[in-house]
């Protein structure tokens, strides 16, 4: 598994916590900024993410900015993303077992890195569970082409 990894200027440590966590753990990661704390947009680094999800760059990926909020609104934009924000574990595992979600969104404002920590490893092992599921995320695929 190769994870696309990003931030804005609000989750930036908490996105170098998780890129520890990935290295430790040997799952391989691409880092799709911020590179500082300087002030960014964060639909910049959403897009990027999850266009690298998209391509197939990447199976997976995690954003973080202050909330989580703004990075789940913007990747969610993107075709082919189910984009889930998730500050406990039992959320992380049912947007991965229930909703196939391609990609976390965390907020660093909102939770501590120990909690994200314990997310992610969740989120990251949770396979999808398919059967009647299957169903419902079809449908939501099917929404893309609504519009």
């Amino acid at each position: 598994m190769k994870v696309a990894i990003g931030s804005d200027h609000g989750g930036f440590h908490l996105k170098n916590n998780i890129m520890q966590l990935l290295d430790e753990q040997g799952i391989s990661f691409q880092d799709y900024g911020v590179f500082t704390t300087d002030s960014v947009d964060y639909p910049d680094i959403s897009s990027s993410v999850a266009r690298a999800v998209t391509s197939g760059e990447c199976d997976r990926g995690i954003i973080i900015c202050g909330t989580g909020i703004g990075v789940c609104i913007a990747a969610n934009k993107i075709k082919g993303i189910r984009a889930a924000l998730c500050h406990d574990i039992f959320s992380a595992q049912m947007s991965r077992e229930h909703n196939d979600a391609n990609i976390l969104t965390l907020g660093e404002r909102v939770i501590g890195v120990g909690p994200a920590r314990m997310i992610v490893e969740k989120w990251l092992t949770t396979e999808f569970a398919g059967g009647r599921h299957s169903c419902r995320v079809d449908k939501i695929t099917a929404l893309e082409e609504q519009e």
